[in-house]
C-alpha cells in the first residue's frame, strides 16, 4: 500500500514532499475549478517552500503531456480494442476522458514534477510530531 515515505503516497496524496505531512493545496479537490492552482506557500509542518523559484511549476507542463497521453492511449486501449468501439466513437472516449480528467492531469503533474526536486526526509516528518 501507499505509506509515508513513498513518492508515490506525495504524488497520489498532493502531500508534501518533503515531510508528507500537509497538503500543498489550499482545496484539496481538483475539480473545485476555481482552486485548482490554488497552493500554500509552505508547507506549515516543515516550512519547505513549494514554489522553488518563479514560474517553477510550468516543468509541470512537460509532465502533463505525458500523464495525458498516458490517459489517451489508456482510452484508446479500452473503447477501440477492447469494446470494439468505432474510431469516432473512440475518438470522442478519448475527449471525454480528457476533460474530465483534467484537473486530475494538472495535480499530478505539478505533484510528479515537485517530487523530482525535493526529497522525502524522515527527519522533517518527526518535526512537530
Amino acid at each position: 500500500m501507499l505509506k509515508k515515505g513513498n513518492k508515490l503516497y506525495s504524488i497520489l496524496t498532493g502531500t508534501c514532499p518533503k515531510c508528507h505531512e500537509e497538503s500543498m493545496y489550499e482545496d484539496k479537490n481538483p475539480y473545485n475549478i476555481g482552486n485548482i492552482f490554488k497552493m500554500h506557500e509552505r508547507c506549515s509542518h516543515c516550512g519547505t517552500k513549494y514554489k522553488i523559484e518563479p514560474s517553477f511549476f510550468y516543468g509541470a507542463m512537460y509532465v502533463s503531456y505525458a500523464v495525458g497521453v498516458a490517459f489517451a492511449v489508456a482510452t484508446f486501449i479500452i473503447a477501440f480494442l477492447m469494446f470494439k468501439a468505432s474510431l469516432i466513437n473512440t475518438f470522442i472516449a478519448i475527449i471525454a476522458t480528457m476533460i474530465v480528467f483534467m484537473p486530475f492531469i494538472i495535480r499530478v503533474s505539478r505533484n510528479i514534477w515537485i517530487n523530482f526536486f525535493v526529497k522525502f526526509d524522515p527527519k522533517a516528518a518527526k518535526i512537530n510530531s
